[in-house]
Parts: structure tokens; sequence; C-alpha cells
């Protein structure tokens, strides 16, 4: 049981729901969404918290929401000569080829990130209560400062593990 509750696991757990629960009570009384912020949160914890990667979120997510507003307007200019359907077909299937072809030419453009945030973005579209270029500035604004957070939260937690010893 040591080696699953260990000190630095417990104490950055409480701090990092603390944190959570402190910005989802912030966007919610603002009226935002969270879900932008929170998948730059997780797709930060999935690089191991590798600074470099963190463009790549954060371009490659704010490439898959601007995709959404690109496809209405793709959708229209081309939907009356093929249909609604196949124009939603072929801008998801240029998107798509865009990644395999661009990943390695842009990588902070073209990636998993923007595949992704494309996809939560089409889901969440129909529902949104607020303009995708909401959602930008909160993938952007709040993905950058829930970066900052845990890292700072991981500062914290070492410095009182190091007073301790």
């Amino acid at each position: 049981m040591d080696k699953i509750f260990t000190k630095k696991g417990v104490l950055f757990g409480f701090l990092l729901v603390a944190f959570i629960i402190v910005f989802e009570i912030i966007l919610a009384s603002l009226s935002l969404p969270a879900w932008p912020a929170f998948m730059v949160m997780i797709f930060f914890f999935v690089v191991h918290e590798d600074l470099r990667q963190t463009p790549h979120i954060l371009i490659g997510g704010l490439t898959g929401i601007v995709c959404v507003v690109l496809i209405e307007d793709f959708m229209h200019l081309l939907g009356p000569s093929v249909g609604m359907e196949a124009a939603k077909l072929a801008f998801i299937g240029l998107f798509v080829y865009a990644i395999v072809l661009l990943k390695d030419a842009i990588p902070y453009v073209f990636n998993s990130y923007a595949f992704m945030f494309f996809l939560v973005s089409a889901i969440a579209r129909p529902s949104a209560t607020v303009s995708p270029f909401v959602w930008m500035a909160v993938e952007l604004v709040v993905g950058v400062i829930f970066i900052l957070g845990i890292l700072g939260i991981n500062r914290i937690v070492s410095a009182i593990l190091t007073e301790e010893k």
C-alpha cells in the first residue's frame, strides 16, 4: 500500500482536486465552458507533463476548434452542389488527410490534439450555449493557467516534501 498511497501522490492529488474545483466554480460563475481547458490538462498529463509538448497541445487544440467553425462555412459553400453530408465528409476527409500529410512538416498545427479537439468540438457544437470563439479563448488562456497550475502544484509538493526531510 505504501507504493500506491505515497505522500507525493496524496498531496498532489489533494491540491489538484482543489485546483480543479476552484476553476470549475470560477468558469461556471462566468458561464464559460470548462471542457476546453480540461482537455489541455488531460493531454498535458498524457505527455507526462512534458513542457515541450505544450505548443502542440495548445495550437493543435486551437486548430481543431477552428475547424469546427470552418466546416460550417465549407458545408454551406459546397453543400448545395454535393449535399450537406457529402460536404461534411469531404471536409473531415481533407482535415484528417492534412494531419497525416503535414504532421511532420507543421506538427504544432496538424496533430492528434487537433483531431481530438475537432471531434469533441463537433460533438459539443449542437448544444453549445457559447461561441466556438469562446472555446478557443478558454482553451488557450485557461489551458495555459492549468498547465502552470500543474507545474506550481508540483513545486509546492516538492517544497513540502523537501522540508519534511
